[in-house]
C-alpha cells in the first residue's frame, strides 16, 4: 500500500474525517450494499486498498469522467490510466488487475462446461474482453468436440478500424490445440457491434478454410460498447 501524498491525492482533509468516510463506505459494503453503490464509490472503496490515507472520490470521479464508466475504466490500458492526474504506475496496475480477475472469473464459467450451452456467461466475459478495447483485436476460443473451452487466444492486433486476419493461421492454431470447433470473436472500438462487410468475406474465409479440415466456425461474434452481434443470430453463418 501506497501514501496518498506520493501519489497525488490529497491528504489535506482532516485524518478522523476520512478514516470515518472509509469506514462508512466499509460498513455499507459489509451490509450487502456493494450492488446499490454508484460506480464513483465502488471505484473509491477499491482505491482505499491503494491508498492508504488522503481523498481519493475526486480521483474515483475523474476515472469515470474520463473513460465513461466502471467498465471503461478497469478496461482502459496503463498509459491511459496514468493520464489521470494521481494516478501513478501502482495505482494503474490495481486497476488492471481488478480487470484481469474479472476476465479470469468469466473464463471460469465458460471454462467448466459446453460453451454453447452456457451463452449468457459467453457473453458477460467477451464484454469484459473487448468492449472497451481502443484497438480491434480479433481473437479465437478454440473448442473440443463436446464444445468445451481449450484456450481463448489473440491472433492479432490491429488499428481502430481494422485488425487482420489470416484463415491459414487460425486453422494451424486450430490443429496444434486438436481443436475441433471455434467461435471467433473482435471488437468494433466505434462502438456499433453491426458486422461489416469485410467482417462478412472474412468470416466466409475462415469457414471455407476450416471446411476440409472438419474444423467448424460455431458463430462469429462483434463486440461493441453497444453490445454484441452474433452472425448466427443474424443469420449471416
Amino acid at each position: 500500500m501506497v501514501s496518498a501524498r506520493s501519489l497525488g491525492v490529497s491528504d489535506a482533509t482532516p485524518a478522523a474525517h476520512q478514516l470515518g468516510h472509509r469506514e462508512r463506505l466499509r460498513h455499507r459494503a459489509r451490509a450487502g450494499g456493494l450492488v446499490a453503490m454508484p460506480d464513483y464509490e465502488l471505484l473509491e472503496l477499491y482505491l482505499f486498498r491503494t491508498f492508504a490515507r488522503g481523498d481519493v472520490k475526486p480521483m474515483a470521479k475523474a476515472l469515470l469522467g474520463r473513460f465513461g464508466s466502471f467498465g471503461q475504466v478497469i478496461g482502459a490500458t496503463l498509459e491511459e490510466l496514468k493520464t489521470v492526474p494521481g494516478v501513478g504506475e501502482t495505482a494503474a496496475l490495481d486497476i488492471k488487475l481488478l480487470h484481469e480477475a474479472t476476465l479470469r472469473a468469466g473464463r471460469d464459467k465458460i471454462g467448466k462446461r459446453p460453451v454453447i450451452s452456457s451463452w449468457s456467461a459467453l457473453l458477460g466475459y467477451v464484454r469484459v474482453a473487448l468492449a472497451n478495447e481502443p484497438r480491434e483485436q480479433f481473437r479465437v476460443l478454440f473448442l473440443d468436440k463436446k464444445n468445451q473451452l481449450i484456450a481463448d487466444e489473440v491472433m492479432n492486433h490491429g488499428t481502430v478500424d481494422h485488425a487482420p486476419v489470416y484463415p491459414r493461421e487460425v486453422m494451424r492454431r486450430a490443429l496444434e490445440l486438436s481443436s475441433s470447433n471455434i467461435i471467433l470473436l473482435h471488437n468494433h472500438p466505434s462502438g456499433d457491434p453491426t458486422p461489416s462487410r469485410p467482417d462478412i468475406d472474412m468470416t466466409k474465409q475462415v469457414i471455407e478454410a476450416g471446411r476440409a479440415l472438419k474444423i467448424a466456425v460455431h458463430d462469429h461474434l462483434v463486440v461493441g460498447r453497444d453490445g454484441v452481434a452474433s452472425f448466427k443470430a443474424l443469420g449471416l453463418i
